[in-house]
């Protein structure tokens, strides 16, 4: 499903999300796609295994930019644990994860799919 900015951000308050994207600047030897799996639920982010497990920290500056102007999004990277921007150009939600109002479905997901994966499969993932 191809979703607009606007709908992207409000998918991602309360939910987590696989999406595959075109990458803004082209990087010699990976795909001119991206994919990532991302949240911006302050809940799941915020409570105790998102502070453990994810290693999400509250940003302390903020962007030099308006990210909007740009057709961007920014959200957490599960896998990079970091923020990312995501190109809503042309951007593609693959799965939604359900993180609200109850994160159970989440972390099951997390546990069964991702806790095991190697680097080299992250990579994996990240450049399909």
């Amino acid at each position: 499903m191809r979703l607009g900015r606007t709908a992207l951000w409000t998918l991602l308050r309360t939910n987590a999300a696989e999406l595959r994207f075109l990458r803004r600047i082209e990087k010699p030897g990976f795909n001119d796609y991206r994919r990532m799996l991302c949240t911006n639920d302050r809940n799941l982010l915020l409570s105790a295994p998102g502070k453990r497990v994810l290693n999400y920290v509250v940003p302390s500056n903020s962007l030099k930019y308006d990210p909007a102007s740009k057709n961007l999004v920014v959200a957490w990277d599960i896998f990079m644990q970091s923020y990312r921007m995501i190109n809503c150009n042309d951007v593609e939600v693959i799965a939604v994860i359900k993180t609200f109002p109850d994160q159970q479905p989440f972390w099951k997901y997390f546990y069964e799919r991702l806790a095991h994966m190697s680097a080299a499969q992250k990579a994996r993932f990240m450049n399909t």
